[in-house]
């Protein structure tokens, strides 16, 4: 078992994450980079939108990235030895975009309660500052979630544009990452993103949460994985793995399980945006 180390996990509590933490090769990172590819030429739609939610129950490839035993160890060390598979997104940003991510605190609309849970965010692309690397205002997660204002702008990545005012830049770090490395999270930190600046596309595969099986879905429902351990509490409902890309049911249970995200994201929202 490769636990965090006494350092990384100091890391983690006195700034709210941790990076850079060796996960995968280079080329299985590319692996992943051509299942993107492959979908996005068989199945133009399926990662459009709320589509790119949930990509690990429609895939194979991503599902085995979600039970890595790397990255479970590490979390491991975070919420304990019981962890459930709440949720995955891609935040891909092409170079003929002006995609970002709003200034924003993950606990302030998942619904995951208690805050047991961590984001794991694989670079499946390097990510850096050119390309909009996540950004992270250390120490925030020791504070009380912010005022956040629903925007609604079109280049937004996030569902409602929600952000934090008056961030100061001067105070945030970039998190770059290499590809098939990876970053933990705090339900509670400030972080966000600049869009990409470069000739490329900068992929992230985001497990949007690792959540204790203690944690509740507070607002709605959430369709969850093992991951390790077991489940006592059984909150939420278990879903089998892929075994083949785009399984009929997969992608029914995907579209499920989409409609059950949305209206978590959109509660009490004036309107709906596109993600």
């Amino acid at each position: 078992m490769t636990s965090l180390t006494p350092k990384q996990l100091k890391d983690y509590n006195d700034h709210g994450y941790v990076a850079p933490i060796d996960i995968l090769t280079a080329d299985e990172a590319n692996e992943i980079k051509i299942e993107i590819e492959k979908i996005e030429k068989k199945w133009p739609d399926e990662l459009y939108g709320l589509g790119r939610n949930y990509v690990h129950m429609i895939s194979p490839v991503f599902d085995k990235v979600c039970h890595n035993s790397k990255i479970l160890d590490v979390v491991e060390s975070i919420i304990g030895k019981d962890i459930l598979i709440g949720g995955t997104t891609l935040f891909i940003k092409d170079p003929d975009n002006k995609g970002f991510v709003s200034w924003h605190q993950d606990a302030k609309y998942i619904g995951f309660e208690p805050h047991n849970w961590v984001t794991a965010w694989l670079a499946v692309t390097d990510a850096n500052e050119e390309n909009g690397c996540m950004r992270m205002w250390r120490g925030t997660h020791k504070e009380e979630i912010r005022e956040h204002r629903d925007t609604f702008n079109e280049n937004n990545l996030l569902t409602r544009g929600q952000t934090v005012q008056n961030v100061p830049l001067e105070d945030t770090v970039p998190n770059e990452l290499k590809a098939g490395q990876l970053s933990l999270h705090h339900p509670m930190i400030v972080h966000g993103s600049t869009p990409n600046r470069s000739n490329s596309r900068r992929i992230g595969f985001v497990i949007q949460s690792y959540i204790g099986a203690n944690v509740d879905q507070v607002i709605g429902k959430v369709y969850v994985q093992q991951a390790r351990g077991i489940d006592k509490f059984k909150y939420h409902e278990h879903t089998k793995r892929p075994v083949e890309l785009m399984n009929k049911y997969d992608k029914i249970l995907k579209n499920k399980a989409n409609e059950e995200l949305s209206k978590i994201f959109y509660r009490d929202a004036k309107k709906v945006g596109k993600y």
